[in-house]
């Protein structure tokens, strides 16, 4: 009885973060992977991701934040738990789970080495369970940014509103109509114009540029209704 105990309680169990990194790059929201360098496997692309250091970590988010910060050398304006996977069949070396988080940042003017930025509808067969992982983080921010000023993490600041506007359409794949996409910004009351900066956008008088405000910054706001509602 006690050798057979002692036997199960020798399995140790894997305990893992992994980071979804959203941005959009050239119209199409893309998730960034990186290449693999050991076992198992080595050479694969993957999500950024890493054991969670017990003796360092206070919790599994900052967990993530730190594995953010070294395998990509990003701190994201936003991070958000999606979900734990777990079982006996995601990784090789036995009984695992992670606990995944999604990100999002602007788009970088210039990825680091090892970097890879790909459209998250054209992803190559990945390691471990992260397509799933990459599936579900999509659908959570694509059904949020409905509703939601998630995609404004999306956005380099200074913005203009038709510059957030296309991200919100980018994002959710549809029109939306520019005056109630309007109304619904005035609602979530999370902006606010830079003072005195304009920027010229073709034949069109120079646009107001906006930040977000500082109250806001790492948290989510809510508007009541759709955006084309």
């Amino acid at each position: 009885m006690n050798s057979s105990k002692n036997s199960s309680n020798d399995h140790r169990l894997i305990c893992t973060v992994d980071i979804v990194l959203l941005t959009l790059r050239e119209g199409q929201l893309q998730v960034m992977l990186l290449k693999r360098d050991r076992e198992p496997f080595d050479g694969a692309l993957a999500l950024p991701g890493g054991y969670v250091h017990t003796d360092e970590d206070q919790g599994c988010e900052d967990a993530a934040q730190r594995v953010l910060l070294q395998k990509a050398g990003l701190q994201s304006p936003y991070l958000e738990q999606l979900a734990s996977f777990s079982g006996p069949a995601r990784d090789p070396r036995g009984w695992s789970v992670s606990v995944a988080y999604f990100a999002l940042v602007a788009a970088p003017e210039h990825g680091q080495p090892g970097q890879h930025w790909l459209p998250v509808d054209r992803l190559p067969q990945l390691p471990f369970d992260h397509g799933r992982i990459v599936a579900m983080a999509v659908e959570r921010v694509r059904n949020k940014s409905q509703y939601s000023s998630l995609p404004v993490y999306l956005c380099t600041e200074p913005f203009t509103l038709p510059e957030l506007h296309a991200i919100y359409a980018a994002l959710l794949g549809e029109a939306i109509n520019p005056v109630s996409f309007r109304r619904k910004m005035d609602e979530l009351g999370m902006l606010e114009p830079v003072p005195g900066a304009k920027r010229a956008d073709g034949a069109h008088r120079p646009a107001q540029l906006y930040r977000l405000k500082d109250e806001y910054r790492r948290t989510l706001r809510l508007v009541g209704r759709g955006l084309n509602a």
